[in-house]
């Protein structure tokens, strides 16, 4: 019988296993994110979720500088590294001087987390006004389209980028006295699915992942009762927290998801199966 020669060959022993020199696909290290509206809230899981996975990571804030800046103090003391940048996400200018000065601190930026939202009232339909619709356009069209036309050039010449919106199960389960912010985050699922197909022959992945209701600083004064009721009819029966949000973001941020894009991620405990 013919003597087989083994070798130790990663590849031959283990033919589905990474080699060393491939890169490890839930590290972050060497990439540089933007994560907007993320002194607090979901923003904040998604920020520290890719710091701690070795991203750069620059925290955005409008308003509220003492929670940003002990935002960013405690992002620090992890040990992460990052920049702390205050800008309106749906101002032009504001965002093109913001990338810059990412780019300049931190590296071109390659991960973008189109997180900033403004305050978002349910009341009925004859209660809105024009400039609350615009508002909700602004912050969930006129940010990603501001954002993405800012570091599309680096990213393309890169040939890698992640752009993940975060979107809202409100558009799936058509959430009634709330259609200005649904319609909003409607138009940016669709967005999210022409950029998608546009930019992936530049190996640049466009998503959404769409939260249910997870509760932050700004629900603390809602009714119980809502809560309750909400709560029981998640299947998993469980309130959903930040880290669950910024796990997803963390994955869709990586080489893990080379081949994922377009999709809209819902991350609600099986409150929308389809």
């Amino acid at each position: 019988m013919k003597k087989v020669t083994r070798t130790s060959s990663a590849r031959t022993a283990a033919p589905f296993a990474p080699l060393d020199h491939e890169p490890r696909p839930f590290t972050l290290v060497g990439h540089t994110a933007l994560v907007t509206g993320s002194s607090k809230g979901l923003g904040k899981a998604i920020a520290f979720a890719l710091g701690h996975a070795g991203a750069k990571v620059a925290l955005n804030f409008a308003n509220d500088q003492p929670t940003a800046e002990a935002t960013f103090a405690e992002f620090e003391a992890r040990g992460y590294e990052g920049l702390l940048v205050r800008a309106d996400a749906t101002n032009e200018k504001h965002v093109v001087k913001m990338c810059h000065a990412i780019a300049h601190k931190l590296g071109a930026i390659d991960i973008v987390v189109v997180n900033a939202t403004p305050a978002q009232p349910q009341k009925p339909f004859e209660l809105y006004d024009w400039a609350f619709h615009q508002q909700m356009l602004d912050f969930f069209v006129k940010s990603p389209f501001l954002l993405t036309r800012e570091v599309l050039p680096a990213m393309k010449e890169r040939r890698y980028g992640r752009i993940i919106n975060i979107g809202s199960e409100v558009f799936r389960r058509g959430v009634p006295n709330f259609a200005p912010y649904v319609a909003a985050k409607g138009a940016q699922a669709g967005w999210t699915r022409s950029m998608a197909s546009e930019l992936a022959p530049w190996q640049i992945t466009v998503n959404m992942v769409s939260p249910g209701w997870i509760p932050v600083e700004r629900h603390a004064a809602d009714p119980k009762e809502q809560k309750d009721a909400y709560k029981a009819m998640i299947p998993m029966r469980r309130w959903g927290v930040p880290a669950d949000v910024g796990g997803v973001c963390t994955f869709l941020a990586g080489e893990a998801s080379a081949f994922i894009t377009g999709q809209d991620i819902a991350v609600n405990g099986g409150m929308t199966l389809c």
